[in-house]
């Protein structure tokens, strides 16, 4: 039985081994949060799994685009579960929405716990109290006005990272508020969980407009 120091590692190693899985089309084990969970419905259909809840074994694919169209088009799905199973060949644009729609969940659910920061004044207060963990700004918003959240983030120890993934008008929908611009997510247990969806998306479509990233 493990003492000391070796007590307080080893729970957290079992942690850390139980969430590994192994890619169906690479082979490499990975962590669960870089995978993609599949499960086969009863018609036989490979089914997204995002919140890893669904009944049955799960088919693990790594969270990109272009895994997950290999494994729907070389039978990847149907030799790891060694039965026939019929994965649609839009199945990862199926996906991009799914997480999609979870990370703009997220920024619904994040607001009414008090997480999120909304409006260019309060949210350029929170990022010069070093209190941000995201800038959330929308895709078609004005770019002077994400300068000046950006430049007030330089030199912080931990400054916040970046999403430019949805528009005004899908942030707006998702808050239930109007006209959403600059949304700033508060750094904590709900931004890391939430980072994890997003880092996911992240292999299905870019986290900034290409127009962004000519900017000064």
């Amino acid at each position: 039985m493990p003492t000391g120091s070796d007590a307080a590692i080893a729970p957290r190693t079992l942690a850390e081994a139980e969430r590994q899985r192994r890619d169906i089309v690479s082979g490499e084990v990975m962590d669960e949060a870089r995978l993609i969970r599949f499960v086969a419905g009863p018609d036989g259909v490979v089914t997204p799994d995002l919140a890893r809840k669904l009944p049955g074994r799960g088919l693990w694919v790594a969270a990109d685009r272009a895994s997950v169209e290999t494994a729907a088009r070389k039978g990847a799905f149907s030799r790891s579960a060694k039965t026939k199973l019929t994965a649609p060949a839009d199945l990862a644009e199926r996906v991009e929405t799914l997480l999609a729609k979870r990370v703009l969940a997220g920024l619904g659910l994040a607001r009414r716990a008090g997480e999120l920061t909304f409006g260019y004044e309060a949210a350029l207060a929170q990022i010069r109290a070093g209190k941000a963990a995201w800038i959330i700004d929308a895709a078609d918003g004005a770019a002077d006005g994400r300068r000046k959240l950006l430049h007030a983030a330089k030199g912080l120890a931990q400054p916040p990272r970046l999403l430019g993934a949805f528009d005004s008008d899908e942030l707006s929908l998702a808050l239930g508020l109007g006209n959403v611009i600059h949304l700033v997510f508060l750094a904590g247990r709900g931004a890391e969980r939430w980072t994890g969806d997003v880092e996911r998306l992240s292999g299905f479509r870019p986290l900034l407009p290409e127009s962004w990233r000519e900017e000064p």
